[in-house]
């Protein structure tokens, strides 16, 4: 399959199943290249699972890499409910036992599903999809449409529209495909960051045809109605937000620096740093917000031993995480946008990287100093980027859990103001920010009140 952003040619998908003796194997590769601000990122992705004649998992492999780095997970389901995985990210390994989500299916078991709902037009069914990548499965609702006639690049073919519902977190997202009589996917079609995104069955020659260029951020980029002061990044800002494309509502977080009020399409986000005498109305840290993880790896020497130094006479969390925030800017020494996403423990060992970089690994060394931390997922404002004036841009930054509230700390940029807008957050894993995928390219403010305007 030729991969397309926005009809720019950007890779290749290529899928073979191969039936040995009792068991099939999947396996499924996509290789694209794109760009950031100009500087391109090739990222490899691939998956091999393996199943029964009747499509029960028996085991999985997934990998990635991207800027001369490789991750993998594999994973294999035992007595049918439990699946023990053994990963490495950023050069840590972790072998742990998980429950295997149940009727969670792999590559062959969906397919036969796919085959016993059929393809007579009005058919609904639903699926649970297992993520190698990121261990959770999603739950996927299909509808079966009419056959047609699609062009392809080697030529129009008879086709069955099948149009999906992708219940990812927070942030369903739509996606219509056209398959043949043994349900393969001949074109699929699915919204991206703003973008459409596009696979298409064709032949070796054409999917492996030389890329074009195409910018992953250019759509993500917001102008702001006006300019936004230092005063009032300070104070804070009242943004009023709609869909530019008219679509599904846009999804924003509800934190203590950010209240979302929304109103059919449109959306008003009051964003201010936190007084401390205002209460809370977010939720208390888990365990979970403290624990090291595949991509804070906050338990491992190097980054215990960083956490340490930067803060060093910090007294409390607060003056930690703030010691920590300018130690992290500091500590990264080459700021670029070559790398596609590091763990925390990459960026210690090479320190580089752009906001992403900054706010894994400041996460990762509060939680090496027992403080709750989580990675966010939004826009920040900038003056400038890429010839622009006044704009919002994509970005990453670190909230920690000090004193009674999520508060943000910023070390790619010089520290979190009102100019920082959240759409989602999670514990660092690129795949928590589902929300961002379905809003990032299809946001408009529309306009920017005084500070001190209420919601």
């Amino acid at each position: 399959m030729s991969v397309l952003l926005d009809g720019h040619k950007i890779g290749s998908m290529h899928t073979t199943r191969t039936v040995a003796g009792e068991r099939v194997i999947t396996s499924q590769q996509l290789l694209v290249e794109f760009e950031r601000t100009g500087t391109k990122i090739s990222l490899m992705e691939s998956e091999t699972d393996e199943e029964t004649l009747d499509g029960k998992p028996l085991k999985f492999d997934s990998r990635t890499r991207s800027s001369g780095v490789e991750n993998f997970t594999r994973g294999e389901i035992r007595d049918g409910h439990k699946v023990e995985v053994h990963s490495r990210v950023g050069g840590a390994d972790q072998t742990r036992t998980l429950e295997w989500p149940q009727g969670a299916l792999l590559a062959e078991g969906l397919r036969l599903l796919e085959l016993r709902a059929g393809l007579t037009p009005g058919t609904r069914y639903s699926s649970l999809a297992f993520q190698a990548d990121n261990l959770e499965s999603i739950a996927i609702d299909s509808v079966v449409g009419e056959s047609a006639s699609i062009d392809l690049p080697d030529g129009a073919r008879t086709l069955t529209k099948i149009e999906q519902t992708i219940r990812l977190p927070d942030a369903p997202t739509k996606s219509v495909a056209w398959v043949d009589g043994d349900q393969t996917v001949a074109k699929l079609i699915m919204p991206i960051m703003g973008y459409e995104l596009t696979m298409i069955a064709c032949s070796k020659a054409c999917a492996q045809a030389p890329n074009q260029s195409a910018d992953i951020l250019a759509h993500g980029i917001v102008a702001a109605p006006r300019a936004l002061s230092t005063e009032e990044r300070k104070r804070g800002v009242t943004l009023k937000v709609s869909a530019s494309d008219g679509g599904d509502a846009l999804q924003f977080a509800q934190t203590d620096e950010q209240t979302v009020v929304s109103a059919n399409a449109s959306v008003t986000l009051r964003i201010e740093p936190i007084e401390p005498q205002r209460a809370s109305i977010e939720r208390k840290p888990d365990a979970s917000d403290s624990q090291p993880n595949d991509w804070l790896q906050s338990d491992a020497p190097e980054i215990v031993a960083l956490a340490r130094k930067g803060a060093a006479g910090a007294k409390s969390p607060r003056e930690q995480m703030q010691q920590l925030e300018s130690f992290v800017r500091q500590f990264i020494r080459t700021k670029d946008l070559s790398i596609g996403y590091a763990s925390a423990l990459e960026v210690a060992k090479r320190p580089e990287g752009d906001c992403t970089e900054h706010a894994v690994l400041l996460a990762a060394l509060g939680r090496a100093l027992g403080i709750p931390t989580r990675v966010v997922d939004g826009l920040a404002y900038v003056d400038s980027y890429a010839g622009r004036q006044h704009v919002f841009v994509p970005h990453a930054w670190t909230q920690a859990y000090v004193d009674g509230h999520w508060q943000s700390f910023d070390a790619a940029l010089a520290g979190f103001d009102a100019g920082h807008v959240v759409l989602s957050y999670g514990d660092g894993d690129p795949w928590r920010f589902f929300a961002a995928f379905n809003t990032l390219g299809r946001i408009r403010i529309d306009a920017v009140e005084e500070p001190g305007v209420a919601p």
